[in-house]
């Protein structure tokens, strides 16, 4: 098939972030994409316990210099970038003194904390949008990789879905097995509300506390594919995808033909 365009937000990265399922999913995967025909551009966020000297981070400030506004507040967006060698596999890193820069004990905490991670995540994913738009790169298919990239569907399918960048991508949504403890903050929804999403756009969250359930159902809700990337996913999200009728792939191991069960899932869904 003709070479196509897949952008990759994921939550980890090996070996920028230790070894585990999803670290290697976000290394792997748009490897063996790439190695398939795919241009790839994949992003994720610059935590504290990244060594910029050791993994050969450097600023790109043509692409740094906006501002997020999240709950009235201003956070500057920074945008650094490394190459995987040897396979030249370039990373960008959404990057913030606010939301990132922490020591690597708090760092290993982030994902298993609900505090302050509704922002963290609201910043992540409008700094991979933005970054793309001004990158120009229009993809065909958006992989979102791990929790934290959860609100990207909702902002691509209602925020940015008449934007010729992303207006025709394919968004796909992966369901892990990790996930964080406890509600988000109480004010999620109104901060979402904010950005001048609407009540009926935030409705599967409800009234109450948003969960790690809530949020991935609003993923799963907006995005237009649905991937089980791991062992020992809720069964309760499992079900809600399938019952959702968007295409769904089972969980299937990650052996070495991964990624072309991956690329097959990716060129049905473009057809």
């Amino acid at each position: 098939m003709e070479h196509k365009k897949i952008l990759y937000i994921s939550q980890e990265i090996a070996p920028y972030l230790a070894d585990s399922p999803m670290s290697l999913l976000g290394r792997l995967l748009p490897q063996g994409a790439m190695e398939k025909g795919f241009e790839v551009r994949t992003f994720m966020p610059k935590y504290g316990v990244i060594n910029e000297r050791r993994n050969q981070l450097h600023e790109v400030i043509r692409l740094s210099g906006m501002n997020v506004i999240i709950d009235d507040a201003d956070h500057p967006l920074i945008i650094k970038v490394a190459t995987l060698q040897p396979i030249r596999m370039q990373v960008y890193f959404i990057d913030n003194d606010d939301y990132f820069h922490f020591s690597p004990e708090k760092t290993l905490e982030i994902h298993h904390s609900p505090a302050d991670n509704d922002e963290r995540m609201m910043f992540f994913v409008r700094g991979v949008i933005e970054t793309v738009k001004k990158l120009r790169w229009v993809p065909a298919l958006i992989h979102c990789i791990g929790w934290t990239s959860a609100l990207a569907p909702l902002y691509l399918k209602r925020m940015f879905h008449d934007d010729p960048v992303f207006s025709s991508s394919k968004i796909v949504y992966s369901l892990h097995s990790d996930k964080f403890e406890g509600n988000l903050d109480e004010r999620f929804v109104d901060k979402l509300l904010q950005c001048q999403f609407t009540p009926e756009d935030l409705e599967v969250l409800g009234d109450g506390p948003v969960d790690y359930k809530a949020l991935n159902r609003l993923a799963i809700n907006y995005a237009d594919a649905v991937i089980e990337s791991s062992e020992s996913v809720e069964p309760e999200l499992v079900e809600y995808a399938r019952q959702s009728g968007k295409p769904f792939m089972l969980y299937t191991g990650n052996d070495s033909e991964m990624s072309q069960r991956y690329v097959d899932f990716y060129s049905q869904l473009l057809s």
